[in-house]
């Protein structure tokens, strides 16, 4: 029998060489050729072509350099997309994790005396908002006024919490010569709703022009800012875009809090009031009318002094 032999080349693979012994001849001799280039049984090792060959080609140090130059740019720009989607993931799971603010405004009531509900509903926690002030700033066209004698009756029963922002208001201006108004309302927590408040403005409409057409005009009311004071640390607002501003604490302490004026999405964008006024066509007949009533009340006024005024009056009977 012949004694096998295995040469191990490059990569591992084996060659099994076999020596013919004493008396083996040429019996033995092909057999080794049989086993150097004949087919491998099951389980046998793969022919080693490229180790007869030589040994394998190998890359060249400038074109592995090359490689890596090109590979390097593409690393930067695959790393910089996986950051710039994180940011991205986390931006929008901290925006819907944040919660919304809803504000809502109705005009009740009809003619020229209306009242101005707010409500506005913060998206948070009831421990949260307990320590909270909510207070809204409406801005009112010059087309709307606010009495100040009635929001000091409103005051003193405790059911509306207003101040003007300017000194002195003219209530009988008319609308092409007033300006517009500021108010600052402090808001009551609404007991239908943990996180809602709500607050209650009386608001008038100012004589105006008369129309051509359809004989209405139009007040636009614009959304309300919404500033929140808060005692304790609230944490929405980290998440809510908002502007340090100062206003007073409240109506009857004179003291300047600083206030979050926090920035919402409204869900109208604004209030319209339909204001009726007269028609222009109509001037000539209104103004007749007025002159006519003007003299006849006149005239009554005078005649019942003369009737039934003092003793200096009684010649103007004779």
């Amino acid at each position: 029998m012949a004694a096998a032999a295995e040469a191990r080349g490059p990569g591992g693979c084996r060659e099994r060489r076999e020596e013919p012994r004493a008396g083996g001849g040429q019996a033995g001799a092909g057999r080794a050729r049989r086993g150097r280039g004949g087919s491998a049984g099951p389980g046998s090792p793969p022919p080693c072509a490229g180790w007869r060959l030589g040994p394998p080609v190998r890359l060249d140090l400038e074109m592995q350099r090359q490689w890596m130059e090109r590979l390097f740019p593409w690393q930067g720009i695959l790393t910089f997309r996986v950051a710039l989607l994180v940011c991205t993931a986390r931006s929008l799971s901290a925006q819907a994790t944040c919660p919304d603010i809803i504000v809502t405004q109705q005009l009740l009531k009809e003619g020229f005396h209306r009242e101005l509900l707010t409500r506005v509903e913060l998206g948070a926690g009831e421990e949260a908002i307990g320590s909270c002030t909510v207070a809204i700033k409406e801005h009112l066209p010059a087309g709307l006024y606010v009495d100040p004698y009635e929001l000091a009756s409103l005051q003193q029963h405790n059911l509306t919490e207003a101040l003007m922002i300017a000194d002195t208001i003219d209530v009988e201006s008319p609308e092409y010569l007033a300006t517009d108004l500021a108010i600052l309302v402090y808001m009551k927590p609404d007991p239908q709703c943990d996180r809602c408040f709500k607050a209650m403005l009386p608001v008038h409409s100012r004589y105006h022009r008369p129309s051509k057409d359809d004989g209405e005009a139009i007040a636009v009311l614009k959304n309300p800012e919404i500033l929140i004071y808060c005692h304790k640390s609230f944490p929405s607002l980290e998440c809510w875009n908002y502007s340090e501003v100062e206003a007073p604490c409240s109506v009857r302490n004179g003291h300047t809090c600083h206030w979050s004026n926090v920035t919402y999405k409204p869900v109208n964008k604004e209030v319209i009031l339909l204001v009726p006024v007269g028609l222009k066509q109509h001037g000539a007949l209104v103004c007749a009318g007025t002159l006519l009533t003007t003299v006849l009340c006149s005239c009554l006024v005078l005649a019942a002094v003369c009737k039934h005024g003092p003793s200096s009056f009684v010649h103007c009977s004779e």
